[in-house]
């Protein structure tokens, strides 16, 4: 291998111009930013995957899901928990709450869980039932996130 010397007789090191990708948890976004390093990760995360996309790759596996970014690009509900169940598709937004910098999912509700990241609503979700309500009828069935799905 040769090595290339400029004018001040100094050896040129190699110029990188890819910017390294920045810590998790550095600049704006603080928690999200986070999460979104531990989730990129996960078998279950469907990135940019939309709405339809996702309805037609689950395997009617009572328990299968995914976690996909929101269609609507909101801060606050940056990305939506995605469950089959029982010949359904449940689509539960899952919010961000700055003030404490965790997650919850559904609409605000008191008494509600928090977690810390979006991998503790999974890992929760896994061990306890999560209570799925149809949007039309109030109907409440409960499951268990079993199988991850990813396009």
């Amino acid at each position: 291998m040769s090595k290339h010397f400029g004018n001040n007789g100094k050896e040129k090191l190699p110029f990188n111009r890819k910017k390294p990708p920045a810590e998790p948890g550095s600049g704006r976004g603080g928690a999200i930013c986070c999460d979104r390093w531990d989730i990129y990760r996960k078998p279950w995360y469907a990135g940019g995957c939309d709405r339809k996309t996702a309805d037609d790759l689950f395997l009617f596996q009572d328990g299968a899901f995914m976690v996909r970014k929101s269609s609507g690009h909101d801060a606050q509900q940056p990305y939506t928990l995605v469950v089959f169940y029982n010949g359904r598709v449940y689509n539960i937004p899952i919010r961000y709450i700055p003030s404490t910098q965790q997650y919850a999912l559904g609409r605000e509700k008191k008494g509600e869980e928090h977690f810390s990241s979006i991998s503790k609503i999974i890992e929760n979700h896994q061990r306890n039932p999560l209570v799925l309500i149809d949007s039309q009828s109030n109907a409440k069935e409960a499951t268990k996130l079993c199988y991850p799905v990813k396009p």
